[in-house]
């Protein structure tokens, strides 16, 4: 078996610009073991699915235990490396941040991305010092448990005011040379970007880039070949998910019909994925 080192250099190896790790995010055990077996080389979690399955609306309103119990489902249920959303990091300080990491390395993660936000959603950004001492004890508290945790920093610039785009790059840009500083592995940008923008971040980002996919975001194609080295669904196969589950009510419940059950998996066939993890647990 693996240890947690093992996965966290091979979560690191995987991010390669040109050809990219691609995340479909997974929100439970089950979304997880889906994930896994069509091919993704490593398990995301997405803080908003996690929430929403949990009966919270997303935006740091899961205490860090409850967090940490689902990455630890999630982490059992898979045999790829785990790499957790912990959103702004559960904690007021950089000391409960620390505390946050060693948790996730307690539930079998070997990876973590920790937002700039002071609330995750629709909170203001929070100081460049600030999230750069987060980040630090963040790495210190993998470092002194053995584990080269693959750190992502999420910097959401994308909710800065300014509908300035190059302004916003050049912010992006000057926080993840500090995040970069502090310990950070790769950085993680939110925004659906253009060619000529996805260009500008990975030529001035000095760390492999993460950038979200889905509805209006360049094909995983395009950005692979711009130099990306990490693509994540964020959380819309969890929003795909939840649509078809309210379409779905709906139908039955107003024309007593089920075709937006269409194309949904097969009974046996998903039970006996699951069964087959359970019994390799």
């Amino acid at each position: 078996m693996s240890t947690l080192k093992d996965r966290a250099l091979l979560l690191g190896a995987l991010h390669v610009p040109g050809k990219p790790l691609v995340l479909p995010n997974a929100w439970d055990a089950a979304s997880a073991r889906l994930a896994e077996e069509a091919g993704a080389a490593a398990v995301a979690t997405t803080s908003a699915g996690v929430s929403w399955t949990l009966g919270y609306g997303d935006g740091d309103r899961l205490d860090r235990a409850t967090a940490l119990a689902a990455v630890a489902r999630i982490a059992a249920a898979v045999r790829v490396p785990v790499t957790a959303d912990i959103e702004s990091g559960y904690g007021a300080t950089p000391a409960e941040v620390a505390d946050t990491v060693r948790g996730v390395l307690d539930a079998g993660a070997v990876g973590v991305n920790l937002e700039d936000t002071l609330r995750t959603g629709d909170g203001p950004l929070r100081p460049v010092a600030e999230q750069a001492a987060r980040i630090a004890a963040a790495r210190a508290a993998a470092d002194a448990a053995g584990v080269p945790l693959f750190l992502n920093a999420r910097i959401d610039t994308h909710r800065l005011p300014s509908g300035d785009l190059a302004a916003r790059i050049a912010e992006t840009l000057a926080r993840a040379a500090a995040y970069r500083a502090a310990g950070a592995d790769g950085v993680f940008v939110l925004g659906a970007f253009d060619r000529a923008a996805v260009s500008a971040l990975v030529d001035g980002v000095e760390a492999p880039l993460n950038l979200l996919a889905g509805p209006g975001s360049l094909p995983v194609s395009v950005l692979a070949e711009l130099g990306v080295a990490r693509i994540s669904a964020g959380s819309s196969i969890a929003e795909a998910a939840y649509g078809l589950a309210a379409r779905a009510a709906r139908e039955l419940l107003t024309d007593g019909t089920y075709t937006a059950l269409d194309g949904r998996l097969d009974y046996g066939a998903f039970n006996a994925l699951m069964l087959d993890r359970t019994a390799a647990a």
